[in-house]
């Protein structure tokens, strides 16, 4: 007994599959912890005191005029505060390359909106931590020492940072 042959199908032509876009990754937005509390110091020097062992005695705490802006004062921080202002700034310095990063990658503009208002929040936030410590110390040392002049300086901030 003979078999017959199998019937031969035509050859089917394949189309090669068109170019797929690989999907852009969105990180979610980074929620920004409340600044802590701020311990009060065991020793609390007289800002007059204070001045005198840092150097500065005799200082007023006059605002110059200063053409670009800055009071040129300055504050000393403790390990803990500068540790904790300089982390937050790199975290925030991470989410901004981050934004770089989904440009590169043409991700959708929503996408790249959301991460600029989550840098927005995170850059508020540690305004908050700062102008709190601001005002617990500066502003409250130069009260103590009879520098009413730190009021027209607050005013000024907060009309700067209220634009």
């Amino acid at each position: 007994e003979v078999e017959e042959p199998a019937e031969v199908e035509e050859p089917v032509e394949v189309e090669e599959p068109a170019e797929v876009e690989e999907p852009v990754e969105v990180e979610e937005p980074v929620e920004v912890e409340e600044p802590a509390e701020v311990e009060e110091p065991a020793e609390v020097k007289e800002p007059a005191a204070l001045a005198e062992s840092l150097g500065l005695a005799g200082n007023t705490g006059d605002i110059p005029d200063m053409s670009c802006g800055c009071s040129h004062k300055t504050k000393t921080r403790s390990a803990k505060e500068n540790k904790d202002l300089m982390n937050r700034l790199k975290r925030i310095e991470g989410q901004v390359r981050g934004i770089q990063g989904m440009l590169d990658k043409d991700a959708y503009c929503t996408d790249v909106l959301i991460q600029v208002a989550a840098v927005n929040a995170a850059l508020n936030s540690f305004s908050k931590a700062l102008l709190s410590d601001h005002l617990r110390t500066c502003v409250a040392d130069n009260i103590r020492a009879g520098n009413d002049e730190i009021i027209d300086e607050l005013v000024i901030l907060l009309q700067k940072l209220m634009k």
